[in-house]
């Protein structure tokens, strides 16, 4: 990594680096604690437990000054979201709610709240909350389903309109929202908890305007340009040239045809530009992405191969360009299905950009980790309840170090819904929750644990699922073997990647989710983490 950034406070004139550094973590702190505030409010546990959720802060003109570490595949593409409210003349006290994937949004189960920040009536900034509503209506309960061939068939499509409008609720919206999902309740509550985050971030920044004055207005523009500096360093250090990498997606719910993504990589100097031209053309089921669903995964792998310390803002982006044909599976023209995109494809927009990278960085990037959020949805149709959870996998192995077992990777950083919560809030029980022996792929380093979790239903619902690497697996690297494929089972019948199936009072569900590719020579694994191997039970001997 550059020591490049030691120096760069000292190009802000403006602001000295000692206030700089005070400032910016404030900030940082302020976009922690909305993700807090969310999180302790809501009432799914998809948000409470699971915090499926983001929280970020913005300036006036619409860029990001700071973001919780939240989720990857939110965070990169929340400024569409504010770049469609800056078009609606927002006045203080304004609170608008987006979920449009063609106008701001990702898909239409993460709902986006953007609120003015005003503390004495004039717009310094906006406060941002993006939350997974666990329905938001549609064909199928949890709104994700598998072979939706339109938009339209996976839920209520708002634009950006005012929820709240100069500091009133505007109930209109709200009643439009309750009488088009199957959990009115815990929608609203859900909403609550998401303005509730936004109001405190208005709060604390009123506060430090009142501390700080108009040098707070500077620490914008000067954590911008501090981590926009910090990263064009990093990207120097990089070797210059076009790397080119090529994967597939398994089907889109409507047939098995794979679905190829390619990708060119160019650095330049202090820029860096990643265009997916040769991606397949959007497809009939649900895996397109919305463009910003594209660049928040290459944010996301920039990121991971620079510093992942550099602060996260608007500046780490700048010296990014994402291009992808307009009418691809990444830059799909309306009325496309695309709920899949966001928590798939996107997967894939990571994993076929890394391996692009590994050849200038090799000792950057890793093995091929699970490549999937093993999204599962079990609900009713009636609206009783909507369980929707991703389940973890394995990481690849790296450079120096074995993978990691049984952890969420890439486009998600959610936590498991505990097995007290599961049994307590559904008509749900779970029978096993235990990692899969032998499917992190062998070698000198090991990749991680997939995991298996087996769910009893205890009443007639609709299980859906949307899952990747069934068939291919995550590669090894470097000699390393591949990792296991996932498997989907319902009463221990393989079912496909992608389904979705009634299923009467009693039925099992069972996920299996993929390991992580090894690296290296599995002959020069070191005999006493062999041992350790054995004694773990993360192989089987037999």
């Amino acid at each position: 990594m550059s020591d490049e950034h030691e120096a760069t406070t000292e190009t802000t004139p403006e602001i000295d680096p000692v206030t700089l550094e005070i400032l910016r973590n404030k900030l940082e702190s302020v976009a922690t604690e909305m993700g807090h505030v969310l999180i302790r409010g809501a009432y799914s546990p998809n948000i409470k437990e699971r915090q499926d959720c983001s929280t970020a802060l913005f300036d006036a003109s619409g860029r990001m000054v700071a973001q919780a570490e939240h989720i990857p595949v939110h965070l990169g593409a929340m400024p569409d979201a504010v770049g469609i409210v800056l078009r609606k003349d927002p006045q203080p006290g304004d609170v608008f709610i987006v979920n449009d994937p063609f106008a701001g949004g990702t898909h239409l189960p993460d709902i986006t709240l953007v609120s003015t920040i005003a503390p004495n009536d004039e717009i310094i900034g906006f406060a941002v909350s993006r939350a997974h509503h666990a329905d938001v209506g549609g064909s199928a309960p949890g709104s994700m389903p598998p072979g939706a061939q339109e938009v339209y068939e996976e839920g209520l499509r708002l634009p950006a309109v005012r929820l709240v409008d100069g500091g009133e609720p505007n109930e209109a919206v709200y009643d439009l929202i309750r009488a088009n999902v199957r959990t009115p309740d815990e929608r609203e509550a859900d909403l609550r908890a998401q303005r509730a985050a936004n109001d405190r971030a208005e709060e604390r920044i009123g506060e430090l305007l009142a501390e700080h004055g108009s040098t707070l207005l500077d620490a914008f523009d000067a954590v911008i340009e501090y981590s926009r500096e910090r990263v064009e360093a990093e990207l120097r250090d990089l070797p210059d040239g076009t790397y080119r990498a090529r994967d597939i997606l398994e089907g889109d719910g409507v047939t098995d045809d794979d679905i190829p993504i390619t990708v060119a990589v160019t650095i330049d100097g202090a820029s860096i530009d990643v265009d997916f031209a040769g991606t397949a053309d959007q497809v009939a089921g649900n895996l397109n992405a919305p463009l910003s669903v594209a660049k928040s995964a290459v944010y996301f792998v920039v990121r991971a191969i620079t510093d992942p310390e550099i602060p996260p803002n608007h500046g780490c982006y700048e010296p990014v360009s994402v291009s992808a044909p307009d009418g691809s599976v990444l830059n799909p023209r309306p009325p496309a299905a695309v709920v899949g995109g966001n928590v798939e494809t996107s997967q894939r927009v990571m994993d076929v950009t890394l391996a692009a990278l590994a050849e200038a960085v090799p000792d950057a990037v890793p093995a091929g980790s699970q490549g999937t959020m093993n999204n599962l949805i079990i609900g009713d149709r009636t609206g009783e309840f909507t369980y929707y959870e991703t389940i973890g996998g394995g990481f690849g192995a790296r450079p120096g170090k074995d993978g990691m077992d049984g952890v969420q990777v890439g486009m998600t950083n959610t936590l498991n819904t505990p097995v007290e919560s599961m049994e307590t809030e559904y008509p749900l029980w779970v029978d096993r929750y235990a990692l899969r022996s032998s499917s992190g792929g062998d070698g000198r380093y090991r990749g991680g644990l997939g995991l298996e979790r087996t769910v009893t239903v205890e009443t007639d619902a609709t299980v859906s699922l949307l899952t990747e690497r069934r068939r291919t697996a995550p590669a090894g690297v470097n000699g390393g073997e591949d990792g296991a494929t996932g498997q989907n089972l319902v009463d221990g019948e393989r079912i496909p990647a992608k389904a979705s199936i009634d299923v009467e009072a009693g039925t099992t569900v069972s996920i299996r989710t993929p390991g992580g590719g090894g690296h290296g020579d599995p002959e020069k694994r070191d005999a006493a983490a062999r041992d350790r191997d054995r004694e773990d039970e993360k192989v089987d001997d037999r």
